[in-house]
């Protein structure tokens, strides 16, 4: 059997969460899954509102290269993040967008999930912070990737002291939102 290597970017702007969502889709695959895993993050000029990139492989074995350089996952949770990395995504790989952003999903020959992530993550937990809690629910749920006990345990491992309840409401949600738009 050959080994599979995911190629993993997590785009939006600052303040959605991203380099924490891409530390902890590591740990999950990494730590509790045990998959080799390398995470890598970019920030814009600004840490909140500028553009905002993190990126994750995961692989069956050693990963020889450490930089996403065609992504089989994208995650967009802002209009700018699709424009700008959908055309750096291979024909079979997988688009997750937050439709509660991303109102025009450039042309791509990837399959394309429309989730309104950040508006999933206002009604379970009151608040935008999680919304990129609920995006990897839904990857793990449309990819394989990771398990879901191994991305809860990551979750409630970096989750702040206080917020463990509203963090795996976000990600159940996010199994849930996976699990239907694959149905469908």
């Amino acid at each position: 059997m050959q080994a599979k290597q995911w190629e993993v970017r997590l785009s939006g702007t600052g303040g959605q969460g991203l380099v924490t969502a891409g530390i902890i889709l590591a740990e999950g695959a990494g730590i509790y899954d045990g998959k080799e895993v390398v995470q890598t993050q970019v920030y814009g000029p600004q840490s909140r509102g500028g553009a905002s990139r993190s990126e994750v492989i995961i692989s069956d074995e050693p990963v020889m290269y450490p930089e996403v350089t065609e992504s089989d996952v994208l995650l967009a949770m802002s209009q700018e993040a699709a424009d700008a990395y959908i055309h750096e995504q291979r024909a079979e790989g997988i688009v997750l967008v937050d439709s509660t952003f991303v109102k025009v999903v450039p042309e791509t020959r990837a399959k394309v999930y429309a989730i309104p992530l950040t508006k999933i993550a206002r009604e379970v937990a009151r608040t935008e912070i999680v919304a990129s809690i609920v995006a990897l629910g839904a990857l793990a749920t449309l990819t394989g990737i990771v398990s879901q006990d191994g991305l809860e345990q990551a979750v409630l491992a970096r989750a702040p002291k206080g917020t463990e309840e509203a963090n795996r409401a976000a990600l159940h949600a996010g199994f849930a939102a996976g699990h239907e738009v694959r149905e469908q």
